[in-house]
């Protein structure tokens, strides 16, 4: 298991590699990324919690098993970035760049993903319970066996996203490219008719 300020590898940015061996170094400190460039980081497992994002470049970063509980990701550019087995519980991504990225079997529980683009990015896996999905681009995007509960599930869809798994309980309303807006069993036979197991509610919580 990797030491909680572990890295593996700093960024190619001069800047942002200094900011993340500061934080490594100082044992109470809280990392703070925001507006760096630290694309191309390699934080596999590092304790990145309440950690502060906002605005930052993690372009390709890989954040495996990374817990970043409660951290502050509004407006970051993660596209292609591993977030796989990554704790993102109670984070905020809204208004994220999440194009391309991996989030297999990430842990979303209550985050809050406003406005997020997430097109062909992988959520397999993914934990979404309680998380307010609201607004983000999913098309192209693999949802395959993802977790919902009582989850906000206002989201763009396309006919090449996949849904074969998604199970739980969600609130819509949804748009699907090409159909319009979708919701309660408009939705919820969309989405069963892919794979999924779901139930949907058309009344927010």
């Amino acid at each position: 298991m990797a030491e909680p300020r572990h890295v593996r590898r700093l960024p190619p940015d001069p800047e942002a590699a200094a900011q993340i061996s500061a934080w490594r170094g100082a044992a109470d400190t809280t990392i703070d990324l925001s507006r760096f460039d630290a694309s191309g980081a390699d934080l596999t497992g590092a304790d990145l919690s309440m950690g502060l994002f906002c605005e930052a470049r993690l372009v390709d970063a890989v954040l495996v098993g990374a817990h970043l509980c409660r951290a502050h990701l509004e407006e970051a550019v993660l596209d292609g970035a591993d977030l796989s087995r990554a704790c993102l519980v109670k984070s905020v991504l809204d208004r994220a760049s999440l194009r391309g990225s991996v989030l297999s079997g990430a842990h979303l529980g209550s985050a809050e993903l406003y406005g997020v683009d997430a097109r062909e990015a992988s959520f397999r896996g993914a934990r979404l319970n309680g998380a307010s999905v609201l607004d983000p681009r999913l098309e192209g995007a693999d949802l395959t066996g993802v977790t919902v509960a009582r989850t906000s599930f206002r989201v763009l869809l396309g006919e090449d996203t996949v849904v074969e798994g998604l199970s739980g309980t969600l609130f819509g309303p949804a748009r699907v490219a090409g159909r319009g807006v979708l919701d309660g069993p408009d939705l919820e036979e969309w989405l069963n008719g892919r794979g999924a197991s779901v139930v949907v509610d058309p009344l927010l919580p």
